[in-house]
């Protein structure tokens, strides 16, 4: 069967062979095990229901043995022989050029150089699924081969409920992942409903097929990395970043670091992972002795390298040593899967990595407690550094939210409403009054025609615009539209495609509106393909999070929602080709909802009028609730707004004199 036919057929007419448990590739750990004998009765029977009664005597066997092998029922059977990535557009069987880039977009979340475990349909973050077995996948494709642009394919946590009659302008696809009742929303919770087969999640932006590999975070890194510099008045060069995580958008931090220009040490347990990275130059060392990083850092200091150097290993270790050295760590923070602290996103201190996996699986309890013991001396390492200068952030993976919870020194002295914790969350102090309160955020496109040149053209176009629009902004925003230029102009040269032809830059309304119009006006008149328009759940409108996107929100509004479910239900009848809404995000299941949004633009009329009316609220939606806070950015943005659209109107605040209170 041809390419196309495979994806048409969609769940097989025939059942084939069993496929081997490939090695080489990066894995899943098993997950522990969390259901009772008629649990694992209903998740057998949940999974069986994707096949016709003549299957079921034959598979029943096999999915017992993966539930109980894996934690999970993935169907590894009906993994496709056809290589994983993404294709040009035009190579996708359908009636819709909407679906065809939806399957695109699929195929790179699932693209082996850019998934996490492929094979176990998970993106990054160590559980942020596109799918939860590869029926899904399969029943997925076939229909999106077989949509038409009046209807609408609905999606329940990686289950495709099937396609619906709608209309041309409503969105192709409706994500919703992990939208359970908020009182079963803990971490035990998923573990259970994900074993039956019932939910998922789906991280940011693997649930919601916008994942564009590591690049997605480099930018907003090196935003943060530079900015982090700034902050305590020294230049990046000579300067040393201390982090860990390499895996998923983690593996982001050395590169960025490079980007930026200092010094970085990234710690991270899993060698897999590790070779990758250094394999896709995303790191320029790998080093695993300490006693010979310590020396590799002292002459990077002395010479004032730009250097990404990756310690295969813990990261409380560096901490411990570097403290006992006496060695000056400039910048800090951490980016393991905190959000998931007790199913592969930490590894415990002093435990090997075979060895964690395995106490992962068979002993969750002594696990926990060797983390939580773990965190407790990370903490510590960390806080001998900052009484010697160190600036160290948390970066929003709810690292200071589990040290706290396992009882490290991580309070603040005096807290007050919104600064609960020891050190703030990089959204405090760096995003959120720099970048989210203007308006400013992740802007990203994928060049659907799977072309290199269709890249560099666009890249030129939105450097060309951000250039004019820089002339006449105000101050406030000039220092964020010159460090995207910066970066649009070396994003070539720093070879930051990983999959899919892919761009990531930070913009405000304004900016996307007109590169959008541009590519749109450019793939009218045949200069480049259809383009993929999206953005990183983590905006400024996207998502509510106390402890990361709205953590400096400080009306005591930071623990609701509103804002991320009207942006979803927004995008949604203003012209977005696909939306999404998923709980759980990049801080844990329970602690956060995010949406997204993908768009086609094809050079038509349409695709011009539906960007402009979805990428206005898109922004907006966030700017006012943030003004709304009092946050002094977002006031003058939403001002400045309204003079540009005499239709916007929003609700401004009054502020209270102090001594009245």
């Amino acid at each position: 069967m041809t390419f196309q036919e495979q994806i048409k057929q969609g769940i097989p007419n025939e059942l084939p062979q069993p496929k081997p448990y490939e090695t080489q590739i990066n894995h899943a750990p098993k997950r522990k095990e969390i259901l009772t004998d008629e649990e694992k009765k209903l998740a057998v029977r949940n999974a069986l229901r994707y096949f016709e009664p003549k299957f079921h005597a034959e598979l029943i066997a096999e999915f017992r043995k993966e539930l109980e092998d894996y934690g999970r029922i993935y169907m590894y059977r009906f993994r496709p022989e056809y290589e994983m990535k993404a294709r040009p557009i035009s190579e996708y069987p359908g009636k819709s050029e909407q679906a065809k880039a939806i399957m695109l977009m699929i195929h790179n979340n699932l693209d082996y150089a850019v998934a996490q475990h492929p094979h176990e349909l998970i993106t990054y973050g160590g559980n942020g699924a596109v799918f939860q077995n590869w029926a899904q996948y399969l029943l997925t494709m076939k229909y999106l081969s077989e949509m038409t642009d009046e209807q609408t394919l609905v999606m329940y946590s990686g289950h495709p409920m099937g396609l619906f009659p709608s209309h041309k302008d409503a969105p192709r696809v409706v994500v919703t992942n992990g939208m359970v009742i908020p009182n079963y929303s803990k971490p035990d919770d998923w573990e259970k409903f994900n074993a039956l087969g019932v939910s998922q999640y789906g991280q940011m932006t693997a649930g919601s097929y916008m994942y564009i590999g590591p690049q997605g975070i480099v930018h907003g890194t090196t935003i943060t990395v530079l900015n982090a510099f700034r902050k305590i008045s020294k230049e990046p060069k000579g300067g040393l970043f201390v982090t860990s995580g390499l895996g998923g958008m983690s593996g982001a931090q050395p590169k960025a670091g490079n980007i930026a220009g200092c010094i970085t040490v990234c710690a991270e347990v899993n060698p897999k992972i590790t070779r990758i990275r250094h394999e896709q130059k995303w790191i320029d060392e790998i080093h695993e002795d300490i006693e010979v990083l310590v020396e590799r850092v002292r002459t990077a200091q002395k010479n004032k390298e730009t250097v990404s150097l990756a310690y295969l290993g813990n990261v409380v270790e560096v901490w411990e040593k570097f403290a006992e050295e006496g060695l000056k760590i400039d910048i800090g923070s951490d980016q393991t899967s905190l959000h998931n602290p007790w199913a592969g996103g930490y590894y415990p201190a002093g435990i090997s990595f075979e060895d964690s996996n395995k106490m992962m699986a068979e002993n969750p309890d002594l696990f926990k407690e060797k983390v939580q013991e773990s965190l407790r001396r990370h903490a510590a390492a960390i806080n001998l550094h900052t009484e010697k200068g160190t600036y160290f952030f948390d970066y929003g993976n709810a690292f200071l939210l589990e040290a706290s919870r396992a009882g490290a020194d991580v309070m603040a002295e005096n807290p007050t409403l919104g600064r609960e914790f020891r050190y703030p969350s990089y959204v405090q102090d760096i995003m959120g009054p720099m970048c989210f309160d203007y308006g400013f955020g992740p802007f990203r496109w994928v060049c659907a025609s799977g072309k290199p040149e269709d890249l560099r053209k666009t890249d030129a176009m939105a450097c060309e615009i951000l250039e004019e629009m820089m002339k006449n902004s105000p101050e406030q925003i000039q220092q964020q539209m010159a460090d995207n230029i910066q970066w649009i102009k070396g994003a070539q040269e720093n070879n930051l495609v990983v999959g899919s032809q892919a761009r990531i830059l930070y913009a405000d309304a304004e900016g996307r509106m007109k590169i959008a119009e541009a590519f749109n006006k450019a793939i009218r008149n045949a200069e480049i393909g259809p383009v993929v328009l999206g953005r990183d759940h983590h905006d400024v409108s996207g998502t509510d999070s106390p402890y990361r996107e709205t953590s400096n929100i400080y009306d005591g509004s930071r623990f609701t929602a509103d804002m991320a479910i009207h942006n979803v239900i927004g995008d949604s009848f203003r012209g977005a080709t696909w939306v999404s809404i998923h709980n759980g995000g990049g801080v844990g299941w329970g602690e956060v909802i995010n949406g997204g949004f993908g768009m086609l633009l094809d050079g038509s009329d349409d695709a011009g009028r539906r960007l402009k009316s979805m990428l206005f609220w898109d922004v907006n939606n966030g700017i006012s609730r943030r003004s709304w806070a009092r946050n002094e950015g977002a006031i003058f943005a939403i001002k400045r707004a309204m003079e540009a659209e005499p239709n916007l109107k929003v609700t401004l605040p009054n502020f209270v004199d102090e001594s009245l209170l």
